[in-house]
Order: structure tokens, then sequence, then C-alpha cells
């Protein structure tokens, strides 16, 4: 029986997820759920999208749709009255458009199809749920006035962090949106903003971004065991580069 496993923003690291993929063993039997942020940092975003349309060809894959992947989907559609060009090259996405350079108008019509079919969030048989950022509203994800938000948002992880573990669930302080859900699987937001560097777990949030953008590792996680592996830090992948640093 195979595993269900999460993996973390990848922001066009090739190198670290197939690094990942190598010391987590994944085998055909595993269903891959991927957060989101396949692009912008370093210099293999279109060649992991690549990746991932192939390994769906051979394994059940998930892929939700990240705030970077929203951005490079605009820009490949040319639909960029709705984001500024010029802060998006400031955020990783400079080396994204670099490396579509060599790929032609056939490529990125693939790469188009891909990006338009991304999941908002993912919602599995044991209530689970799987977003790239978060949800606002109180009674959850199907009552979401903002659907943007899920790729978006940080309230929703600010709100664990913030969290006093004194409270009980069945408290009317308890943060109601927490409730709905067995766990919940973020991304978005480094977690090495505070000092951590492997997933944490706030209330029944799970944030597996583990700062591969950046300084960070990227991470792959068993949802069921807990237990993950991480490729080396993403400078030591890329040498030469600076990914979003």
């Amino acid at each position: 029986m195979g595993r269900t496993l999460v993996i973390g923003d990848i922001h066009g690291g090739l190198r670290a997820l197939h690094q990942i993929f190598e010391r987590a063993a994944v085998s055909k039997n595993d269903t891959l759920i991927f957060l989101g942020d396949y692009v912008d940092g370093w210099s293999q975003s279109p060649q992991v999208i690549d990746f991932l349309i192939e390994l769906s060809q051979h394994q059940k894959c998930i892929f939700i749709k990240g705030n970077h992947d929203e951005l490079l989907l605009d820009w490949l559609t040319e639909n960029t009255k709705n984001f500024d060009v010029k802060m998006w090259y400031k955020h990783g996405g400079e080396a994204t458009v670099l490396a579509y350079g060599s790929y032609s108008y056939k490529q990125r019509l693939k790469h188009i199809d891909f990006l338009d079919k991304l999941e908002d969030y993912y919602l599995d048989e044991q209530n689970r749920l799987f977003i790239h950022a978060g949800f606002t509203n109180m009674n959850g994800i199907e009552y979401e006035y903002f659907p943007k938000l899920f790729s978006w948002d940080r309230t929703l992880w600010e709100t664990a962090l913030a969290l006093d573990i004194s409270i009980s669930k069945e408290s009317s302080l308890y943060p109601k949106r927490f409730t709905h859900y067995q766990e919940i699987y973020i991304g978005h937001t480094p977690v090495t903003r505070i000092d951590m560097t492997i997933p944490v777990n706030k209330a029944n949030i799970w944030n597996i971004d583990t700062g591969a953008a950046f300084r960070g590792k990227l991470s792959i996680m068993d949802v069921d065991s807990k237990e993950f592996w991480q490729s080396e830090p993403l400078p030591t992948l890329y040498p030469s580069e600076r990914g979003r640093n």
C-alpha cells in the first residue's frame, strides 16, 4: 500500500525535488500532493513543470495552485493587468522569465494548460485539507468569499502561531476555522521566518514550506507517519544563483 506524501514550495528548484524523491524513496504506489509555488526563485521553473507533467502520467498526483503559479499563468497568457510585473521580478519572476526564453510557443501552451488546471485545494477522505496559503471564512473553504485567498492568505498561519495553546478546542475563543478539518497542510509562508528549518505543526496546521525559495531546504512528508525528508539547502544546489535572496 502506498503512502500519501505532501511536498512544500519548490520555487524552480528541480535539483532539490529530485533529491527529496530519492531520499524518501518515492514509488509509483505513493500519492503525491504538491502544495504549489512550483516556480519563481531558482533557474529551473519550466523544467519543474515539465517534470510534474511527466510524473502525473505514471502515478497519482494532486497539484495545488500557489500564488507564484498564478502570476506565471498571468504572464504566459499576457494577462499582466492584474499584477505588478516589476514587483514579480523582484520576488523570483525574473529568473522564471529568463528560463522560459528557450521554450517554444507549443511548450508554453502545454504549461498554460497545466497551470490552468491547478486545484484551489484538496480535501481527502480523512477530512485533511491541503491548500497553498489558507482561507478566511470561519465556516470553511466552501464559504470563502474571496477564492483568490486560497493562494494568498497568511492569516490562517498567523492565527495558528499566535494561538494560546491553553485554549480548549471547545472554547468560544478557539479559532472556528481550525475546527472544520482533521488537519490542514499549507505552504506559502516559510517556517524559516520563525527560525525553523523543518515542517512545523501548530494546532492542527502543518506548514511544509521550509524556505526552499531562499536559503532553506525542500521538504516532503508522509502525512500519516509524519516522517519527513529534506533536500540540501537550495543555495548549495545552485551555488551560482541567488534564488529569492
